[in-house]
């Protein structure tokens, strides 16, 4: 989603870009391992997943030299070589999204997944491990879930505070189901006011939202001023284009910049992680793009 000031500067663009599709297309090499420092302290990450076609150790090399500072959901076995080219892990993967606290049935998973991904946060030192609250479940009211949420993640956080580790939860949007990764239909946790309040519920800092930008413009919009609202108790931003979760581009109709500068201007200073899904036939190029438009 390119902003109007991204979008004036079209000339400019167009040689970076061009410059830019002559590195992505070759393999990055260890010389390319120097990192363009962000212009305003954005801390940028991505998401692995996005880019499954490009092996996770050659993403993090495409990485350091754009300038991106972390990355994550991507395998843990590959964590030990990213970060030995410099990049930090930015957030651990536990339990899926469609497996929740909301039933009962998945403490078990749920609670154990969670401490694992501790774990690996506590090793590789990233800030953040995620949780989600699943699919609804029939036969489980909202009430009940909320319970069934609240619960099972208490039973979580001593170890995540002990560790100081945050553990952050994830809106995601109900609406799109075009793909499985673009929207999530039956998801419990779709409304944003509703996760703020299961995350003020929880009344700790080791407990915080996820704020998906994505997500949100689908199912709430009003970004600036929900960020705004509710940056007190954001831990982890996502980014990516809608509608259809590509590239951060005039396709889409987020502008990005203005939503970026707003962020920084909350005095956030976690991770802003790129999860947009590439449709173009030069994925790293996509990312580059994507970098230079947050780096406000």
């Amino acid at each position: 989603m390119q902003r109007r000031e991204f979008l004036a500067r079209p000339a400019l663009l167009a040689g970076t870009t061009a410059l830019a599709s002559a590195v992505s297309v070759a393999t990055a090499n260890e010389t390319d391992l120097n990192p363009t420092p962000a212009k305003r302290g954005v801390r940028q990450s991505v998401m692995g997943w996005c880019f499954k076609d490009i092996p996770p150790v050659e993403l993090a090399k495409h990485c350091r030299r754009i300038g991106l500072e972390a990355i994550e959901g991507i395998p843990s076995a590959h964590y030990d070589a990213v970060t030995q080219l410099g990049l930090k892990i930015s957030l651990t993967s536990s339990h899926g999204f469609s497996n929740g606290p909301l039933n009962p049935d998945n403490h078990a998973e749920v609670e154990t997944k969670l401490r694992e991904g501790i774990d690996l946060a506590v090793k590789y030192g990233a800030p953040n491990v995620i949780t989600f609250t699943g699919m609804k479940k029939e036969g489980i009211s909202d009430q009940a879930a909320t319970k069934n949420c609240l619960a099972s993640w208490k039973r979580v956080l001593p170890y995540a505070e002990a560790n100081g580790i945050g553990i952050v939860l994830e809106h995601l949007n109900s609406r799109d189901d075009s793909h499985p990764m673009k929207g999530h239909p039956g998801y419990w946790g779709d409304d944003i006011h509703h996760c703020a309040d299961l995350v003020k519920a929880m009344d700790s800092p080791n407990f915080r939202l996820l704020f998906d930008i994505y997500h949100v413009q689908i199912m709430n919009g009003d970004l600036i001023r929900n960020i705004n609202h509710y940056h007190a108790i954001v831990g982890h931003y996502h980014t990516a284009g809608n509608p259809g979760r590509g590239e951060l581009d005039d396709s889409q109709e987020i502008q990005y910049p203005p939503v970026i500068r707003a962020i920084m201007d909350t005095g956030y200073q976690g991770f802003i992680a790129q999860e947009f899904i590439p449709t173009s036939n030069d994925p790293i190029r996509s990312l580059e793009q994507a970098f230079t438009v947050c780096d406000v």
